[in-house]
């Protein structure tokens, strides 16, 4: 059964091809794939996150407080109507990484998050977290707004299953077609040739993993894709404002 419950803190490194290639290779002595990078090397990965209006989740959520939170569909690939995605729920509190989640039929995912109607229960859904969503929806009045995909490279620690490394690039993002069945195109968020590597623990990492991060030169960064896009699609909006001004 997939894990639905995550606790852990998350760390943030951009880095260009080179250095992703020499991270990778030494991460391999000490990590092994995901079992969905073992055919191919990459697997990909589709979201579309919903806010308020005025985008107040997200809003909120780059002032950085204490507590955040925000709510997506997650896919694997693009996904078929009646698909199995996972409806997740995110929050932050003081750094650490709280996601619950629960298996749905796309169509299910779209229909609860609409109408606020709990999906019929069966085999499969997480009831608990079923009902955390809910109250969430409760207070919210939510929209699609943003759809996000990207490839995905995954490791786990031979030794302790609770270390993740995850690599990704081909970023991109629209805010059209706001269904993941649309297909998976959108605008490049990040360079071509960029990467941004996320290390997931429960707890401190260890001791081999941080020398190898000072050997390679890696230094933490704050990088939130749906953040970055939000700041993006505001920069775009001035710019366009500007030139019509002129």
């Amino acid at each position: 059964m997939a894990i639905e419950v995550f606790n852990r803190y998350e760390n943030k490194y951009l880095m260009d091809t080179k250095a992703f290639y020499a991270m990778y290779n030494r991460l391999l002595e000490y990590m092994e794939m995901d079992e969905y990078n073992k055919n191919d090397k990459f697997y990909s990965i589709s979201n579309l996150y919903y806010d308020t209006e005025h985008d107040s989740l997200i809003r909120t959520s780059l002032a950085k407080p204490k507590y955040r939170e925000k709510l997506r569909i997650r896919a694997y690939g693009v996904p078929e109507r009646d698909a199995k995605v996972y409806l997740e729920l995110k929050k932050k509190v003081f750094g650490l990484v709280n996601k619950r989640r629960t298996a749905l039929k796309l169509n299910e995912a779209y229909d609860y998050v609409r109408t606020g109607t709990e999906p019929v229960f069966r085999e499969g859904m997480n009831r608990q977290v079923l009902r955390e969503i809910e109250y969430f929806l409760q207070r919210y009045e939510l929209q699609p707004k943003v759809y996000l995909a990207y490839e995905r490279i995954a490791l786990f620690c031979k030794n302790n299953r609770d270390l993740r490394i995850t690599f990704d690039t081909n970023i991109r993002s629209r805010r059209y077609d706001l269904k993941l069945e649309s297909g998976d195109h959108g605008e490049a968020l990040i360079d071509r040739g960029q990467w941004l590597m996320e290390v997931k623990a429960e707890k401190t990492i260890p001791v081999w993993l941080s020398k190898l991060l000072s050997e390679q030169g890696m230094f933490r960064t704050s990088f939130s894709k749906y953040g970055n896009e939000y700041k993006k699609t505001i920069r775009d909006a001035m710019s366009t404002r500007e030139r019509i001004v002129r």
